[in-house]
């Protein structure tokens, strides 16, 4: 929910921001033939494959703090990408300073519990849950508090070696409020879990990596873990958008209910995909040892 990094750390990123910013923008130039930053204030969105949306995170000058606006942007450019044909994954990337270095202290320090529990503070983030497209998180740097949340939130977690993770709401008086010790526990256990959201300790992304918490750690480089995310978001892409759904689906699922509850709703969902002119597809173009043209359909 919350970052907690020291007052001289935050003054050097600042003086840093601009210098970051221009090697960040020389690195995803590739990826911007659709560039839509006039649309939004917080996002620089952009299509560096016809059917792979990318969107980055932009507040530099706050390490990609998650204010208010800036969550309401992510649900709409996710939601429009949801609905949107075209386009069958995304990649959710921050700078290679900060995916998210958390929730934004300065718009929840003065904060009266009357105001964050009759509006609903946070419960918004849960929005991300209902979107049935893959989103992939490419991470660099810092994803502490809410930025830990947020990649946790996604479906798939690629790291740069640079990445760190944590939850250091505890420095500050408080605790994870997008999720953090749900998903963590599930994800890592009840013990890790325990150690990241009590003492606050900041993980690597090899740690991150050994403890389950990530898919894998890229190569070295800057950009790798946005060329490897794209890369992953296209290969997704080109299966049946039909399929990919339900394969998300019943993962999902997995953590929702029990072994035998969950094997029969996979059953259930796998004999629905006999119904669509995907599965007609994808099996004759195997037995004919060809290409399948998937339709969506």
């Amino acid at each position: 929910m919350a970052h907690c990094i020291s007052r001289p750390f935050l003054q050097n990123s600042l003086r840093a921001s601009n210098l970051a910013r221009t090697r960040w923008t020389v690195t995803l130039s590739p990826y911007r033939r659709m560039s839509s930053s006039s649309k939004y204030e917080y996002l620089i969105t952009s299509k560096p494959e016809p059917n792979v949306l990318l969107i980055q995170l932009n507040r530099p000058k706050a390490l990609n703090a998650l204010c208010s606006p800036l969550f309401k942007e992510l649900n709409q450019a996710m939601k429009d990408a949801d609905g949107d044909g075209s386009i069958g994954a995304m990649v959710l990337t921050g700078s290679e300073k900060a995916f998210a270095a958390g929730a934004d202290i300065k718009e929840m320090k003065d904060k009266q519990f009357a105001d964050v529990y009759k509006n609903r503070f946070l419960e918004d983030w849960a929005e991300m849950a209902r979107i049935s497209k893959p989103i992939i998180a490419a991470v660099s740097g810092y994803a502490l508090g809410g930025g830990c949340e947020l990649a946790l939130m996604c479906d798939i977690i690629l790291a740069s070696p640079t990445a760190k993770f944590g939850q250091p709401e505890i420095n500050l008086g408080v605790i994870p409020g997008g999720g953090g010790s749900q998903r963590l526990t599930r994800i890592i256990g009840k013990s890790r879990a325990m150690e990241m959201v009590l003492t606050g300790r900041t993980i690597t992304a090899e740690e991150a990596d050994k403890w389950g918490m990530i898919s894998r750690v890229v190569g070295q480089g800057e950009g790798q873990v946005v060329k490897d995310a794209v890369a992953m978001a296209k290969e997704i892409a080109d299966k049946s958008q039909i399929a990919v759904h339900a394969g998300k689906e019943v993962v999902n699922e997995a953590y929702e209910t029990t072994m035998a509850e969950g094997l029969k709703y996979e059953r259930r969902i796998f004999h629905g995909l006999f119904a669509t002119n995907d599965q007609k597809e994808g099996m004759a173009a195997f037995a004919e040892k060809r290409k399948a043209n998937f339709t969506h359909t």
